[in-house]
Parts: C-alpha cells; structure tokens; sequence
C-alpha cells in the first residue's frame, strides 16, 4: 500500500483514539451511567396500590461513577437526594467492584492516548519494527479493547448482580424500603461501548494497511522455518 495511505489510515485511527479518549474522560465525571426507576415497596405495600396509584409511591434517580442524584416517593410527595461514592456510600456498595471499574477505566484512558500517539509517530515518523511499530499498535488496541470490556463487564455485574440502584435508594433510609423497578444503561455507559468498537476496528485498520496481525506473522515464519528445515 502506498505511504500516502498508510498515513491516511494511521491518521484516522489516530484521530478516533483521541475522541474515545475524550469521551472516556468525560464519562468518567458525569451522572449519565444509568437511570432507574424506584418503588417504595411499603408505602405501596400499606395502601394495597396499584395501576396509576404507584405513581406516588415510584421515584427515580440517575448516577455515575462518583456522584449521583434521584427523587424518592412514598406518598407523602417527592423527596430529591443527592449522593456521592466516596466516602457515603462506601459500606453500602460493593467497593472492589466499584473501584476496578473507575481503575480499568483510568487505564482506559492511558492506553488510548498512548494509542493516539503511536498512531500519529507511525503516520508521520520512521517506525521500528518492535512497539513502535504495527506491534505496538496492535497491543495498545488490544489493552484498549479489554479495558473498556472489562468496565462494562464489571459495571453491569455491580448493577444487575449486586443491585447497586437498591443499595443507593436504600441508603440511610430506616423506615421505607425501596426496590428497583426498571434500569436503563444510558450515554456514558454507551460512550465506553463504542470505544471498545472503535479499538477494535482500529486493529482492522493497522490491517488495512498491510500489517499482518501478529500470531499470522508468527504462523508464517514458522511455516517457512520448517520448509527451510525440510530442505536441509
């Protein structure tokens, strides 16, 4: 493939690199994680409500990584909150989980601005043949890639699993109980789903320009290896 390009394509990638970066950045800071929609189950439980009548007793709220806000409702009128990870709710959430995904994240972020800049060196400079070159973007890639799946992974488990939207609305709360009725993944989370695409198709790209992936550049030397040790 003519240099002009390669240059083009490593530009490319180099350039949606750099915009996942920024975005993973921006959801990192934002309450745009999930929405969902909460029921205080003894309210409703104590006048037997239901139909259009759950409508007093069902509130909603909308977090992120760090910080959040929603609105409960058990009949008596709304009741906005507002509340943070560090250091509120730490004994109500399972923090292993929670810390993983804001450090998978984090490294997230790193690798694809590594990434952006290889890309750039390999558009513009004189590449070597190790990590500097086609290797090397292969790898940032793949990190990038396994990184943004891991937070998906682990941020989904928190939520489903160990039912983070309960554990949130249940907060400090002594005399009602809440449940959560629906969940809805929303704009930060979809931001590191597309990331994970975007790497991706960035490694079809480093293809695209006639690097061959690396356990194919392996299988060949090894191929041609064992023909040369079959002629002597």
């Amino acid at each position: 493939m003519p240099n002009q390009q390669k240059k083009i394509i490593f530009c490319t990638a180099g350039v949606l690199s750099f915009v996942c970066a920024l975005g993973v950045v921006t959801a990192l800071g934002t309450p745009l994680w999930i929405k969902a929609t909460i029921l205080c189950k003894t309210g409703a439980l104590l006048v037997n409500a239901s139909g259009q009548e759950l409508d007093k007793f069902t509130g909603e709220m909308q977090y992120g990584l760090f910080h959040g806000q929603g609105v409960r409702q058990c009949g008596l009128g709304a009741r906005p909150f507002r509340f943070s990870f560090f250091p509120d709710l730490l004994k109500a959430i399972p923090v292993s989980i929670h810390v993983n995904v804001i450090l998978f994240s984090t490294i997230l972020t790193v690798v694809t601005m590594a990434g952006t800049a290889l890309f750039m060196y390999n558009a513009f400079g004189k590449p070597f043949e190790t990590l500097h070159g086609p290797l090397g973007l292969y790898l940032l890639s793949f990190i990038s890639g396994s990184c943004g799946c891991l937070v998906m992974i682990l941020f989904a488990s928190e939520v489903k699993i160990h039912h983070l939207s309960e554990k949130i609305a249940n907060y400090a709360e002594g005399t009602y109980a809440y449940r959560t009725q629906q969940e809805s993944y929303t704009t930060s989370f979809w931001v590191v789903f597309t990331c994970c695409l975007v790497h991706f198709l960035n490694g079809l790209l480093i293809r695209l320009a006639g690097f061959q992936f690396p356990f194919a550049k392996s299988k060949d030397t090894g191929t041609t290896n064992v023909a040369a040790d079959l002629m002597y």
